[in-house]
């Protein structure tokens, strides 16, 4: 197999997802760190890899895996055990479906470029930043919670790790860091923590990464 190349930063959630779906999958995998704190997403020789100025991306041989829901599907399909989707093909669209409420409606509303325009663009303090942090994944999470109760079984999807999870971990983590009030969500809050503490997935923390508070 050819080598394995994740280029990410020890923060990113998107990143953060796809480390989950690696180990779990038991690939190993070299790390290229881009702190994204100081612009290094935005250097000539990333840009060369991955024109969208973004992290992740995933170096595989000459071929390079843009944007973390196209990179997950592809480690899911290229890398068969344990399945991240189940096999029934409405299951599979109802995991789908709570991956994309986090990486459509929650993340993208939330990751810093965004945060750092509000600042700038439009002079936002800090309150009112975390004030639409809150609100978006608030909304979201709100929708998860539901989804989590009727299909979970001790995972966000059933009794196993999914796609799902390597999408929940992440957010919860950057949820708690913005200080959001979990206690609506109660069955959202066990599946990811259920999850979190897995060792596969617990490797996959910012905090055990290489660049964490590099």
């Amino acid at each position: 197999m050819r080598e394995v190349v994740l280029h990410g930063y020890w923060r990113s959630s998107a990143a953060y997802r796809v480390r989950i779906a690696l180990n779990l999958k038991g690939v190993a995998y070299a790390q290229v760190n881009h702190d994204l704190r100081i612009g290094a997403q935005r250097d000539d020789a990333y840009l060369a890899i991955a024109p969208h100025g973004l992290v992740p991306a995933l170096q595989v041989g000459d071929t390079v895996l843009i944007e973390s829901p196209a990179i997950l599907e592809w480690i899911d399909a290229r890398w068969l055990e344990p399945a991240l989707l189940p096999q029934d093909e409405d299951d599979r669209a109802i995991v789908r479906s709570m991956a994309a409420l986090i990486a459509c409606d929650i993340h993208p509303l939330n990751n810093l470029r965004v945060l750092r325009a509000l600042k700038q663009d439009f002079g936002a303090d800090q309150a009112q930043i975390d004030g639409w942090s809150h609100r978006w994944i608030g909304a979201g999470f709100a929708a998860l919670e539901q989804m989590v109760a009727r299909h979970g079984a001790g995972h966000a999807f059933g009794d196993a790790p999914t796609l799902a999870d390597c999408y929940l971990v992440p957010q919860l983590f950057n949820a708690r860091r913005s200080g959001v009030d979990l206690t609506p969500y109660p069955a959202l809050v066990a599946a990811g923590d259920k999850a979190a503490a897995l060792p596969l997935v617990a490797a996959a923390h910012p905090e055990m990464q290489p660049d964490a508070d590099a």
